[in-house]
């Protein structure tokens, strides 16, 4: 009989505290009563990270989706009344995608819930295991010094 795989039993782990994690922020999501899907959500935070109002291919590009996927999930937002289309100003025709006071508003209700959902996860936890766990996370986050990053 041979010795349980560590590494394969820690990437089981991630991979079950993931699926928590999105449950849970699911969850928080549909208590919040904001009516917006977890990818929506997700655009509507990168949307937010922008200097400048973004084309539709840099948020495809920045998501790491089809462009057409991203042209869905604007739909949605902008139906919502949460984003808008604007034209570029130096390219008539190139659309740029604005988030609207409203959206900022739903932003500032996603960060409750996503705060909300962290909590609830972290709340077994002692102040010194979570000041390891943060350690921990920062070092996985970064990776190994030198290696690529992804985001």
């Amino acid at each position: 009989m041979t010795a349980p795989d560590a590494d394969g039993l820690l990437a089981e782990q991630l991979l079950r505290l993931t699926r928590r994690v999105h449950r849970i922020q699911k969850h928080h999501l549909l208590q919040s009563g904001l009516d917006i899907t977890p990818a929506q959500s997700r655009l509507l935070r990168t949307l937010a990270h922008y200097d400048a109002p973004p084309r539709m291919a840099d948020l495809a590009e920045r998501l790491e989706v089809v462009p057409r996927a991203v042209t869905t999930l604007v739909d949605g937002l902008e139906a919502s009344g949460r984003v808008r289309r604007a034209p570029d100003p130096t390219n008539r025709r190139v659309i740029r995608i604005e988030v609207t006071d409203e959206g900022r508003k739903v932003l500032e209700e996603l960060h409750r819930a996503r705060r909300s959902a962290a909590e609830e996860i972290l709340s077994p936890l002692s102040d010194g295991q979570r000041e390891v766990l943060g350690g921990l996370l920062d070092t996985l986050v970064d990776g190994a010094p030198g290696a690529e990053r992804a985001c």
